[in-house]
């Protein structure tokens, strides 16, 4: 009798269950022990494929997503690709909103996977009718038949993270975790895992990144919006401009804001330390973890948890090109790649 083949039917199946990785280099002066929850494993290269097959699967099961309906949505291009992946497998349509912050590898990638791109200036407010925000409201009202996943203010963004990745650090760390550390934009991944956590051990320290020219620090210390506080930055996918309902102030214990700067060398130091090719937002992320051992956040006895949301080939035209981190002016001595690295044969 012949063995049945093992394979997935789909890249969907694909979703989840990442794998958690030890930092030995980058951390060895650290007290503690730190593991990467690689979410680049993903067969869409970021965290976002949790909350795209969710929310349209609980759509679908509401009755309001239908056959040949198209899915509407705000992105700086991961959430993007996701909701672009699952609706080519289910058979949807895809508009999307994307911020002009957003690499150019990752909007490239949106039109490879078929979805119809809008580039929206970034460096607007939110409520102008400009904003990525914007523009994907009116392309849902515009656009018969579409749903608007609207992830900034949809609870289901929490609601995917607090059924999958909470449970799954939670088993891989054997409930050892001490601290969670995750960039907050959207703040469903931070929010949904943490309230997960919270649940089975509320002494697990939280601990949020944001950027500067970001309100959500403040806004988390004072809950007082500071319009005064916001201004241009470079790192896509953490950070806001507005306060997103997506997140949960409450279960966030601190947060710590990280410079453009430091966050892509940091990524970059990711790539020569540990052999992990991740984004600009793991870069943040990474970058916060520096700064916190340096407040003496952690001890020997913990064991920290840090999400890297994504892969670096999405930012090939950004912190990992010498040219980009030229004209941001991010490059020092340290830093700059050595030109005999590449050599060409003639």
């Amino acid at each position: 009798m012949k063995e049945e083949i093992k394979v997935y039917d789909n890249v969907l199946q694909l979703i989840g269950n990442t794998p958690l990785i030890h930092l030995n280099t980058i951390t060895k002066e650290f007290k503690g022990n730190f593991y990467a929850k690689a979410e680049a494993f993903n067969p869409g290269h970021s965290t976002k494929d949790r909350i795209a097959l969710y929310i349209i699967e609980e759509a679908e099961r509401a009755g309001i997503l239908k056959p040949g309906d198209t899915i509407v949505e705000t992105t700086s291009g991961n959430t993007g690709f996701s909701i672009a992946m699952v609706s080519i497998i289910k058979g949807y349509e895809c508009i999307l909103a994307v911020s002009s912050k957003s690499s150019q590898d990752k909007i490239d990638m949106l039109k490879t996977m078929g979805a119809k791109v809008y580039v929206c200036p970034a460096n607007v407010s939110a409520d102008d009718p400009r904003s990525y925000y914007q523009v994907a409201k009116r392309l849902h009202e515009e656009t018969k038949g579409s749903v608007y996943i609207n992830q900034y203010f949809n609870e289901l963004n929490m609601d995917a993270h607090y059924n999958s990745t909470g449970p799954e650090i939670w088993k891989q760390t054997e409930g050892k975790i001490t601290h969670l550390v995750a960039c907050s934009g959207t703040g469903g991944t931070i929010s949904g895992t943490a309230r997960y956590l919270k649940e089975q051990n509320p002494g697990i320290r939280i601990i949020g990144i944001d950027a500067f020219g970001s309100v959500l620090k403040k806004y988390h210390e004072t809950r007082e919006f500071d319009s005064e506080e916001i201004y241009p930055y470079r790192i896509e996918g953490l950070g806001k401009n507005l306060i997103p309902t997506a997140t949960d102030f409450d279960v966030i214990d601190k947060f710590v804001k990280v410079t453009d700067e430091e966050s892509a060398h940091t990524a970059r130091e990711l790539a020569k330390t540990e052999g992990m090719f991740v984004g600009y937002t793991s870069g943040a992320a990474m970058q916060g973890v520096k700064q916190l051992n340096q407040e003496g956040e952690f001890n020997a006895n913990s064991n920290v948890v840090i999400i890297f949301p994504d892969h670096g080939s999405r930012y090939m035209s950004k912190v990992f090109s010498d040219e980009w981190m030229t004209a941001q002016g991010f490059f020092d001595t340290k830093n700059e790649v050595d030109a005999n690295q590449i050599e060409f044969i003639k």
